[in-house]
């Protein structure tokens, strides 16, 4: 063990802000090379989260000829996965049928969508032609749309390889279901052998930091899955009274993406009102109005009631949260980017109340009774 008992103070202050970054560094990256297991366990954990409330619920004591009687954990764990498994499937035999019918009919679509993009273009190509601008403003406009076909290109080619690598990840899928069902069950162990693992004196703070995350991952992802669920209903009610083709399809993609924080409902609303434009222009503007409307509704009205707590998050961090989401893990970094952040903001905070403790502890000892 290194000794430093020697050493001045700043020094050894130093010495533990390397050693602190050290380990740090070191944990950062085995979680990078074991990315899909992390993956897998933090995807387990959210399901677990969900399904907590209803675990509880299957377990509330019931009277039978008398006496009062409990489902042991592990069998109100299997009885709540049958129960959910019939109510997604009885969800997905209503609902795929139209979805893929749908689908299909956007893909029979295609040819002639792209027929009347080419006559507009070609249209305005011949409009552009007898604008007298001159030669080399118009080579330049010409390479910057050349530029912008590219990228898009590059950008659609990226998204292809991407889901074509999460298809190789989907026998990794199946374990999760599995992981969710060990952490309902052995949570509570778990967290104990964690706590008690930990110095004497730190133990009543580790308690308190595991409530406090605990409480904010619950609520968070309980939030989520209920406003994905609101939002994906409502704009496939709303896309259908409005007239746009493929409410079902887009209703579903909502719910989807509103799991995605400000980018997903960017995204739907781009795609809704493209939809629009192409396959029927009279309801641009009703699209436009129901999605700026279901949007102040949700974020101001409806989410902060079903979050209850707040996550206590500055927009800010919640942009570069997403932003280095994305860059390190791409659209599943994107997910977890809230979460993530909502957690170290938890971590952060009882640190610096532990840290104030300490000091003001070390600045006004205890008075010594003679």
């Amino acid at each position: 063990m290194m000794r430093t008992a020697g050493l001045p103070s700043h020094l050894k202050v130093a010495l533990q802000i390397v050693l602190t970054l050290g380990a740090l560094t070191l944990a950062l990256w085995v979680v990078y090379q074991l990315a899909a297991i992390v993956l897998a366990l933090i995807a387990a954990a959210l399901v677990a989260y969900v399904l907590a409330p209803l675990v509880q619920r299957a377990q509330s004591p019931v009277r039978v000829a008398g006496r009062t009687r409990r489902l042991p954990r592990a069998a109100a764990i299997g009885l709540v996965y049958v129960l959910v498994a019939g109510t997604l499937g009885l969800g997905v035999t209503l609902l795929l049928p139209s979805a893929i019918q749908e689908a299909d009919q956007a893909i029979a679509g295609i040819p002639l969508q792209v027929q009347s993009v080419l006559t507009w273009e070609h249209g305005w190509s011949r409009y552009y032609s007898r604008l007298a601008i001159p030669p080399e403003v118009r080579h330049r406009l010409d390479d910057s749309a050349a530029a912008a076909g590219q990228s898009l290109l590059l950008q659609v080619r990226a998204s292809i390889q991407a889901v074509a690598g999460w298809m190789t990840s989907l026998p990794l899928l199946v374990v999760i279901p599995v992981l969710a069902f060990f952490l309902l069950k052995d949570a509570g162990s778990i967290r104990r052998v964690i706590v008690t693992s930990l110095p004497f004196r730190f133990r009543l703070r580790g308690h308190r930091l595991f409530d406090d995350l605990n409480a904010m991952l619950a609520a968070y992802v309980r939030a989520q899955l209920l406003a994905c669920a609101l939002v994906g209903t409502f704009c496939g009610i709303g896309f259908a009274i409005i007239g746009l083709p493929y409410a079902v399809l887009l209703g579903a993609l909502a719910g989807a993406m509103e799991f995605i924080p400000m980018v997903g409902p960017f995204l739907l609303a781009a795609l809704a009102v493209i939809v629009a434009a192409l396959y029927a222009p009279a309801t641009v503007l009703w699209t436009i109005g129901f999605l700026a409307i279901l949007r102040v509704v949700e974020d101001y009205v409806v989410y902060p009631r079903l979050i209850r707590r707040g996550l206590e998050l500055h927009p800010l961090a919640v942009i570069v949260g997403i932003m280095a989401g994305a860059e390190l893990w791409g659209i599943v970094g994107v997910f977890l980017a809230v979460p993530v952040v909502a957690t170290a903001t938890v971590v952060c905070r009882h640190w610096i109340k532990w840290r104030d403790n300490d000091l003001a502890a070390a600045e006004d000892p205890p008075a010594v009774v003679a």
